[in-house]
């Protein structure tokens, strides 16, 4: 009986996310609108090109020194593993309570993620805990 009902669940968490996907196949173009909203438009990218594009040479050298300093500030004080951010730290402990909704945070969408802790976590609750510690934290 246990068997059985571990290969039904098996096979709702691979056949279940695909037929989600076709079906919504709609709302994925509406999500992918909302993503491409949360970049920013052509035209400030275009203006902010060409107010580059005015500057001096020497302005355009001490800009781009300014930027890959940054850059390798933030590589630096990732590689070093810094205290981390408070996101994290909220989703670990949201991990804990509710594995599931951790996860969909984390990840931004229900995808199959999504439904492998849901599943995990109402058939079993210690591998569901786990698996949305490492969803989050890898």
């Amino acid at each position: 009986m246990t068997r059985n009902f571990l290969l039904l669940a098996i096979c709702f968490c691979l056949f279940l996310p695909a037929s989600v996907m076709a079906a919504s196949s709609s709302s994925s173009k509406e999500e992918a609108a909302k993503q491409v909203s949360a970049e920013p438009a052509i035209g400030t990218i275009q203006a902010a090109m060409n107010d580059f594009k005015s500057l001096s040479k020497k302005e355009r050298k001490d800009r781009l020194k300014e930027a890959n300093s940054q850059l390798k500030e933030f590589k630096s004080e990732k590689a070093a593993g810094m205290a981390p951010s408070t996101n994290t730290l909220l989703l670990v402990i949201l991990a804990l309570l509710l594995p599931p909704l951790a996860v969909y945070l984390h990840q931004g969408e229900i995808n199959t993620k999504f439904w492998i802790s849901l599943i995990l976590t109402l058939l079993f609750i210690i591998p569901g805990i786990i698996y949305a510690l490492i969803v989050v934290l890898g």
